[in-house]
């Protein structure tokens, strides 16, 4: 229903932007999960109990699930959130490295 699919988008969109990060560093640290491993490489995982049984850094939580919620929302108006929250969680990842290693840039 279109009930189900704005609740859904709206369920995603708290994950992503400056909250989703603060979310999930908050989290990792719950988890007393590391903020970075460089060169660390990121995982797939076959089934969700294998993701939430993960202790990968919180960075990898990135790209193993934020950033590919953009693409599964369902509505217009979603879609146009997601995106805007998805530009800053990537300029927020750019400064995120440039800060752990100036020359990395």
């Amino acid at each position: 229903t279109i009930e189900f699919k704005i609740v859904q988008d709206a369920d995603r969109l708290d994950a992503m932007g400056a909250i989703g990060i603060a979310r999930a560093f908050h989290y990792g640290g719950f988890k007393n999960r590391p903020m970075y491993i460089p060169g660390l490489p990121h995982q797939e995982y076959p089934d969700s109990t294998a993701y939430h049984k993960s202790d990968a850094p919180t960075i990898h939580h990135f790209y193993e699930k934020l950033l590919k919620l953009k693409d599964l929302m369902n509505t217009e108006t979603g879609k146009k959130m997601a995106q805007e929250r998805h530009d800053f969680m990537l300029l927020f990842l750019d400064h995120f490295y440039s800060e752990w290693d100036p020359d990395q840039r």
